[in-house]
C-alpha cells in the first residue's frame, strides 16, 4: 500500500504512553494522512504494530525499538523519514515554566525531565519518545505541546493551595491536565458545532483519565484537575478526590512507594468494581460492586461540576469529549439529569482532536522558534 508524498514535508505527531505509542501524520491544510499505532510495548507476546487499519504482532522490548516499527511502517505505507518537516509530541507536564507549545532544544528537554516528579506516569515516555527520534533523525525539528499550558489562565486563587511560600513548597500549586484536548475543543468550536462558543462553557473530558474544565471566553478559569493528573474525578485506576490525611495515613502505614502504586493504578474504577478499568466492561458485568462505581463516577463528575459553575458564575453551554464522553450515551444522559437544575442548557459531543492541534501549534512554534 503507498501514498504519495506531500510536497510541504507532513508533520508526524506522537503520543506516547507506559506500553503504547500512537502517531498521527498531517499534511498540507493539517488533513490527516496516516495513523500508526504500536501496543504491547515491552510485552514479548503483545507487541503489535497497526498501520492503517492492519496489524502485525512483533516484539517490541521498549520505545526505541516501537518508533523504529512505526517509521517503517511510515515509510512502506510511502511516506519516507527525509520527507517529514516535524515531529511534535503531546508531553502531560510542563510544569510552571513550560505554558506554550515549543520547539524542543536541550533547555527544554531538561525543563520536562524535571517535570518527571510531578506526572511520573506520563513524562518519562514522553522523553523516551523524543530521545527515539533524536536518535533515528537527530536533524528532524521536534516540537512540545503540553497538557498543562491551556490551564495557565487560571487566576492565582483558583491555583495556589492554602501553603506558606518556602522553598519546600515551591512548585506546589494546582497545574490542571487534558489541555491539548480543550484548547483543540474551543479552537475548533465554530467548525465543528456550527454554533458560537459558549460564554460559560462546561467542558467533560471524560475517559480512562476524567477531568471538568469551566471555560469562560475561551479561557480556562478552573479545573478538577491539580498538581498532578491523580486528582479531581474518579478515573479508571486513579483515585481522584481524596483528603490528604487519608494520604498521609496511607504512607505511614504501607509506604510512599506502595501508596502511590494504590492510588494510581488500583483503585478508581478498578478499585470499586474489583473488575476492570474500562467502563464498557464494568457496566456489562452489572454487579453490585460494578454499580456502585458506575454511580461513583457519575457522582463526582456532577459533583465537581457543581463547582467549575460557580467559577464561570453559571452556565451556557456543555460539552462531553473523550472516550466515555463521546461514546457512552447513558453515562451523558445521567450527567446531564443530574445538572437539569441549571435549566434548558445546550449540550454538544465533541470529537477528540488532540493531535491535529498538536501538529497545528507545533507549525506556529517553529515560526516562531530561531533556526539552530
Amino acid at each position: 500500500m503507498s501514498k504519495p508524498k506531500q510536497p510541504d514535508g507532513p508533520v508526524l505527531v506522537v503520543n506516547a504512553g507506559s506500553s503504547s505509542i500512537k502517531t498521527a501524520l498531517f499534511g498540507s491544510s493539517l488533513r490527516e494522512l496516516l495513523r500508526i499505532e504500536a501496543t504491547g510495548i515491552g510485552d514479548d507476546e503483545e507487541g503489535r504494530i497497526t498501520c492503517a487499519g492492519e496489524s502485525r504482532d512483533m516484539a517490541l522490548c521498549d520505545h526505541t525499538a516501537a518508533l523504529t516499527e512505526i517509521l517503517s511502517a511510515m515509510v512502506a505505507y510511502g511516506v519516507a523519514v527525509g520527507d517529514l518537516s516535524a515531529a511534535a509530541h503531546r508531553v502531560v507536564h510542563g510544569g510552571p515554566d513550560l505554558s506554550r507549545s515549543l520547539r524542543i532544544t536541550p533547555q527544554v528537554r531538561g525543563k520536562i525531565a524535571a517535570c518527571i516528579p510531578l506526572a511520573p506516569l506520563h513524562n518519562p515516555h514522553n522523553l523516551a519518545a523524543i530521545d527515539a527520534i533524536t536518535a533515528a533523525m537527530p536533524d528532524l525539528p521536534q516540537c512540545a505541546s503540553f497538557d498543562t499550558a491551556f490551564h495557565a489562565t487560571n487566576p492565582p486563587v483558583a491555583y495556589r493551595y492554602a501553603l506558606p511560600g518556602t522553598p519546600e513548597t515551591a512548585g506546589l500549586r494546582r497545574y490542571g491536565f487534558h489541555g491539548i484536548s480543550y484548547g483543540a475543543m474551543v479552537q475548533n468550536w465554530k467548525e465543528v458545532t456550527g454554533a458560537p462558543l459558549p460564554n460559560r462553557l462546561l467542558a467533560m473530558h471524560l475517559g480512562n483519565g476524567a477531568s471538568l474544565c469551566a471555560i469562560h471566553k475561551g479561557r480556562s478559569v478552573a479545573t478538577t484537575m491539580g498538581f498532578s493528573p491523580l486528582g479531581g474525578l474518579t478515573m479508571g485506576t486513579r483515585v481522584g478526590e481524596i483528603d490528604a490525611g487519608a494520604v498521609l495515613h496511607l504512607a505511614r502505614q504501607i509506604g510512599i512507594d506502595a501508596a502511590e502504586d494504590l492510588l494510581q493504578t488500583r483503585a478508581g474504577l478498578l478499585g470499586l468494581s474489583g473488575i476492570s478499568a474500562d467502563m464498557r466492561r464494568v457496566q456489562a458485568a452489572a454487579t453490585p460492586a460494578a454499580t456502585f462505581a458506575r454511580d461513583h463516577v457519575c457522582y463526582w463528575i456532577t459533583r465537581q461540576a457543581g463547582s467549575m459553575i460557580s467559577a464561570m458564575g453559571g452556565l451556557d453551554g456543555i460539552a462531553f469529549t473523550g472516550g466515555i464522553g463521546e461514546n457512552d450515551t447513558a453515562m451523558r444522559k445521567e450527567v446531564l439529569a443530574n445538572l437539569l437544575w441549571t435549566g434548558n442548557v445546550p449540550s454538544w459531543v465533541i470529537p477528540a482532536a488532540e493531535e491535529r492541534h498538536i501538529a497545528e501549534q507545533a507549525l506556529i512554534a517553529l515560526k516562531e522558534a530561531p533556526q539552530p
